[in-house]
């Protein structure tokens, strides 16, 4: 007992240092992602100024008379050395002249052999829009290098004003990404189809951040804008708030916009230093509660001590009370002994308004044998040749009639009926058989899809017949008004569970619940095809097995009856 107040501050140290590294995490971790906006925007402005630094150069080629000149169709040999000469000190990747069909006719790497001279490039954006009258920008793989890179464009005119080509310059970003990588760090830059660029991881390049749409993947493929990539998902998850899960890890994520193609900066930073600090802060706080709630408990365990000596008073004046108890609880008992014999005597009675219904479903019950004699009596006047079977047929729904009425001696005595295994594929195929006349003269199919093993329980093989062939009867007048009536009946076992159902294509449950179809007397027929009383006794049979029935709606029209016996062991029914 007296471990109990040091085990109780144990629980609400830990309670309390959950609840404040909880506290101090998220502080820590806000901190964590404003500190991290400083690098974020760093790189935000390194990527703004890489690609504003050469805009104007286009610009200010396109109204150079050498510029001019070349397009007009002049020679176009001191243009090359020209160009080469500017690509060489802007430190750019390529400068070059197409003419209005896109052909390449000057470039800065006329030399190298692979040269753009010769090439036609009127199918990249950047050449095309220039003719439109704007500034041609666009980020690609080299159609003739296969070096990525960013590619600007205006439009060359005529000394007469007309449009007489397109000047062009490449840059590249490789030093930028390098110089990502040896930060450190975890960026990458995706343009508006959400392809990575640009990253600090070289396995992230290329990789997509959401799925393409088969538009997004065709207007690629137009323009040769990353020829052999596969373009697959990166290995990310952007969570709930500035958190992102990426190469398997949970970190800071920010992002910020890149004008102007709205392309995205995606930046991921660790929060380790925040759990560290906020592990320190839980372990100092746990430390001082822990020591408040100990010296707490102790001078609770004191005044408990002092509360026991009074309550040792406070017992013998108890067990005055707890003999006084006793009398009223022999009292009590007596009560309940009398109110035992009301209740005899009221089951009794009980019994007696249950004989009546049963006789009730009895006549129910013996009308479907009747009818089947019926049947086969009039098939044996039609077709004599076929009358030998009948006396075994007769004298089958002879023993089922005696089944019925047998099932009176409950009333007689409290004995519970003998149990046996009996086999639901052998049950349906001999409900099956039964009705078979109906099914006749309905011009319904039944089929039979049954569990190829054994699908046994046990119970009653009469009475739960009788359950299939209500069912069976039910299914077959429900679907009488069908263009072609079809009544499919299924077994099978799940889960120490036997079941069947039988399914019909008629007019389905309607408004009303099973629990409505189960009421004596209530039916869906017309008056004089039934008593109403086919589920109410099959409810009663399968609650006596303690099994379940259920019933609903098909979706493509009918109505589907299930039912459930539990798979019980045979020594647990006998007496």
């Amino acid at each position: 007992m007296r471990l109990i107040p040091f085990l109780i501050s144990a629980v609400v140290t830990l309670a309390v240092a959950a609840g404040v590294f909880r506290v101090s995490s998220a502080y820590f971790r806000s901190e964590e992602v404003s500190q991290a906006e400083g690098p974020l925007s760093l790189y935000q402005s390194s990527v703004v100024a890489e690609l504003e630094r050469f805009s104007h150069l286009t610009h200010v080629l396109a109204r150079d008379a050498a510029v001019i000149d070349a397009a007009s169709g002049k020679d176009t040999g001191a243009l090359n050395l020209r160009l080469e000469d500017f690509a060489a000190k802007a430190g750019l990747d390529a400068i070059y002249l197409m003419d209005m069909s896109g052909v390449a006719i000057a470039a800065s790497n006329f030399r190298e052999p692979g040269s753009f001279v010769g090439q036609n490039y009127a199918f990249r954006p950047y050449f095309q829009q220039p003719l439109r009258g704007e500034q041609g920008r666009f980020y690609a793989i080299g159609a003739t290098t296969g070096l990525p890179g960013y590619f600007i464009a205006d439009a060359v005119r005529g000394r007469d004003g007309a449009l007489a080509g397109v000047i062009a310059i490449k840059i590249g970003f490789q030093p930028l990404e390098r110089s990502w990588n040896s930060s450190g760090e975890q960026v990458l830059l995706a343009n508006e189809d959400g392809v990575v660029l640009l990253a600090s991881d070289p396995g992230w390049r290329y990789r997509v951040l959401a799925p393409l749409s088969e538009d997004q993947r065709q207007r690629i493929k137009a323009a040769r804008q990353f020829p052999g990539q596969a373009l697959a998902p990166l290995e990310w998850q952007a969570g709930e708030g500035p958190r992102a899960v990426i190469s398997g890890r949970e970190q800071i994520h920010l992002t910020a916009k890149i004008p102007p193609h709205g392309w995205t900066l995606h930046y991921f930073a660790s929060d380790g230093r925040a759990v560290a600090r906020s592990w320190l802060v839980t372990s100092l706080v746990g430390f001082a509660a822990g020591l408040a709630l100990i010296l707490f408990q102790v001078q609770r365990a004191r005044r408990i001590s002092a509360a026991l000596a009074r309550s040792e008073r406070e017992e013998a004046q108890l067990r005055r009370a707890n003999e006084m108890l006793a009398s009223e609880i022999e009292d009590r008992r007596t009560a309940e002994r009398r109110l035992k014999r009301t209740q005899d005597e009221l089951e009794r009675a009980s019994r007696l308004a249950a004989l009546g219904r049963l006789a009730a479903s009895v006549t129910h019950e013996l009308g479907q044998p009747i009818a089947a004699m019926k049947n086969h009596l009039v098939a044996a006047e039609i077709a004599p040749d076929n009358s030998a079977a009948l006396p075994a047929r007769i004298g089958a729904l002879v023993d089922r009639m005696e089944g019925i009425t047998r099932q009176l001696k409950f009333f007689a005595t409290p004995d519970a009926e003998a149990q046996t295994a009996v086999d639901l594929n052998a049950a349906m195929r001999a409900s099956a058989a039964l009705v078979a006349p109906n099914l006749e003269e309905a011009g319904a199919e039944l089929r039979l899809d049954l569990c190829p093993g054994p699908v046994s329980v046990q119970g009653s093989r009469l009475r739960i017949e009788q359950v299939m062939t209500n069912l069976l009867r039910n299914a077959i007048d429900a679907s009488e008004e069908s263009a072609a009536p079809l009544i499919v009946a299924h077994t099978g076992t799940a889960g120490g569970e036997v079941w069947f159902d039988i399914q019909d294509n008629g007019h389905g449950l309607g408004a009303a619940t099973l629990a409505d179809l189960q009421e004596p007397f209530v039916t869906t027929r017309e008056s004089g095809r039934g008593m109403g009383l086919g589920l109410a006794i099959s409810a009663g049979i399968v609650q006596d097995h303690g099994g379940t029935m259920t019933a609903r709606n098909r979706e493509a029209g009918g109505a589907v009856f299930r039912v459930v016996f539990p798979v019980r062991p045979a020594e647990e029914d006998q007496p």
